[in-house]
């Protein structure tokens, strides 16, 4: 029988950590109490006495046990977890979010692109009115009692097709007091046809924007070029320091992707900071592992080194800038929302769908083109109630290499689609990001204990 571990412990940014996995307590303890915990549970107090009296003293080692064990008794520490296996956390299979792919179509490309540079490996389509308004119609009927609703204009690149992108937010204006809904809008958008008249309405009627970089000039131009092969970095970045200067104090992120060729991409995050983005985002690409840019196993302690870097360098910022936030960074120590909800991660599937040009209903974004996923469309709703299921039933408990990782109530178990594009099954985790997952946890846990 596999021992469960029950805690996690790591030395970070000056900082000994101890992690109850199942209650989620994070405790900042001094060395002693770090280094007993290793013999806690295995050993009795004489035993790690004698272990560890040539370097503490013995009043001090009693001390520090009694309080390790007012914490075991009090259920935070070594506490133990429990087997969900079997549960289904969207009984009524609300519909809370959609992914509306306005455009199949796009004016960069992007090397990276997991969208094939825009047209998801089929034909270059813009979404049609009716086809938005139908998708709206669908979110407002299959989401139950929640009022809230989640729709990203997304694509290819959304702004090329912003006409009809007025016309739906207009639409899902008036299906809200039909409804009792209402509408969140965000759009992601590369940022080339970004203009005043676009900049003011989305500051208007949009409650976040993405806005995509990938950090200093040279790097961004490397990967995200124009049709005719230039750099797109002079052209976007006025663009976004304009946008970002108009939105105030609403929200937006900078959100960029990191490859092989800058695998210090701290240095693209501070980038960001100096341009006065304060809401940012950096993501590994996850691509065929043949391709140049690629991300591998042997890149990973370089890694997962960078990411301590940059939370050392964040630290500092943030002691001078609480504004300043790198999406991977920020972290909820209190745990919120509920163990089912912590262990089901994002809902992609059945809380969460992308809706195509056309119509059509995929698990998420990154889903869109691959047949066999294909949920139904927006005019009938979901047929494919295998698919969907398979969706539900998949989290922390029903994943092997999950089950026994300590970072599994922050993570959730990953991304379903990187983990069916690395191995093929939704149900096993892409390793690598794992890796990177666990890293950013723990510089998040040590970034709080520091400020």
């Amino acid at each position: 029988m596999i021992k469960r571990e029950k805690i996690h412990k790591f030395y970070l940014n000056d900082k000994y950590i101890v992690l109850d996995i199942n209650s989620g307590s994070v405790h900042l303890v001094d060395e002693l109490v770090f280094n007993i915990i290793d013999y806690y549970e295995d050993h009795s107090l004489s035993q790690i006495i004698d272990i560890l009296k040539s370097k503490y003293k013995e009043e001090d080692i009693l001390e520090a046990h009694n309080e390790i064990e007012k914490l075991c008794d009090e259920g935070m520490l070594f506490s133990e977890g429990v087997q969900l296996k079997e549960f289904d956390y969207n009984p009524q299979n609300v519909v809370k979010a959609l992914c509306l792919h306005v455009a199949h179509d796009c004016n960069l490309r992007c090397k990276y692109c997991f969208a094939s540079q825009g047209d998801f490996k089929g034909e270059r389509l813009l979404m049609p009115l009716e086809v938005g308004k139908k998708a709206l119609d669908f979110i407002a009927k299959s989401s139950g009692n929640r009022r809230n609703l989640e729709v990203d204009f997304f694509g290819g690149e959304p702004l090329m097709n912003f006409e009809v992108v007025k016309q739906l937010v207009a639409y899902g204006r008036k299906l809200e007091p039909i409804y009792n809904k209402r509408f969140r809008f965000t759009i992601t958008t590369n940022g080339v046809l970004l203009d005043e008249d676009k900049m003011d309405f989305i500051n208007e009627n949009m409650d976040n924007i993405v806005l995509s970089l990938d950090g200093r000039k040279e790097i961004n131009d490397r990967m995200r070029g124009t049709i005719s092969g230039e750099g797109s970095y002079d052209i976007i970045v006025p663009n976004f320091v304009e946008m970002v200067k108009r939105r105030g104090d609403k929200d937006y992120f900078v959100r960029g992707t990191f490859t092989k060729h800058n695998l210090d991409f701290a240095d693209d995050i501070l980038e960001y900071y100096r341009l006065g983005f304060k809401k940012v985002s950096m993501e590994p690409v996850v691509t065929d592992p043949k391709e140049e840019y690629a991300l591998r196993q042997e890149d990973l302690g370089t890694i997962l080194n960078e990411y301590e870097k940059l939370s050392k360098e964040y630290i500092k910022i943030k002691k001078m800038d609480k504004d300043f936030t790198f999406f991977h960074f920020m972290i909820d120590l209190k745990q919120g929302p509920c163990m089912i909800k912590r262990a089901s991660g994002c809902g992609a599937g059945s809380e969460y769908m992308a809706v195509t040009p056309e119509g059509d209903l995929y698990p998420c974004h990154q889903f869109v083109g691959e047949e066999k996923f294909k949920l139904g469309n927006v005019f009938e709703g979901v047929s494919n109630i295998k698919i969907r299921d398979e969706f539900k039933k998949t989290n922390v408990f029903t994943k092997d290499d999950c089950s026994n990782c300590w970072a599994r109530y922050y993570c959730s178990g990953g991304c379903h689609a990187n983990a069916y594009y690395s191995n093929n099954d939704i149900t096993k985790p892409y390793k690598l990001g794992c890796e990177m997952e666990k890293k950013r946890i723990e510089c998040a846990i040590s970034i709080l204990a520091n400020l």
